[in-house]
């Protein structure tokens, strides 16, 4: 298993366009405000519903985010035990707001992070 000092992690301002990009937060900050294309597994149902990334492009990394970091990191340390690419995204969404990057809601409120 990779130890967290080897956790490949990744800057938000870093991140292509068209990341593969993995939520691991709760369902009520999912709704509150998440990156557009982001797929959404909160991390306590990630090993139930982990076949749900065979839709991620089978040769790039999944990127793993949450809002600040510490849970993104358990979701791609478990992954990459697994036999997953994954790389945590450091700063989580708290970091992809300050970068500016484009956010959406599902609660018909702005988007923001919680």
């Amino acid at each position: 298993m990779v130890s967290p000092a080897e956790l490949p992690t990744a800057e938000v301002r870093d991140l292509p366009a068209d990341v593969a990009l993995l939520d691991v937060r709760e369902h009520d900050e999912w709704a509150a405000g998440h990156a557009p294309a982001a797929v959404h597994i909160p991390l306590g149902e990630l090993p139930a519903r982990v076949n749900e990334l065979a839709g991620f492009p089978e040769n790039d990394p999944v990127y793993v985010i949450c809002r600040s970091g510490g849970r993104s990191a358990r979701a791609a340390m478990w992954l990459n035990a697994s036999g997953w690419d994954a790389v945590n995204v450091a700063g989580g969404m708290g970091a992809w707001a300050s970068e500016g990057r484009h956010m959406v809601s599902e609660n018909g409120t702005d988007p923001e992070v919680l």
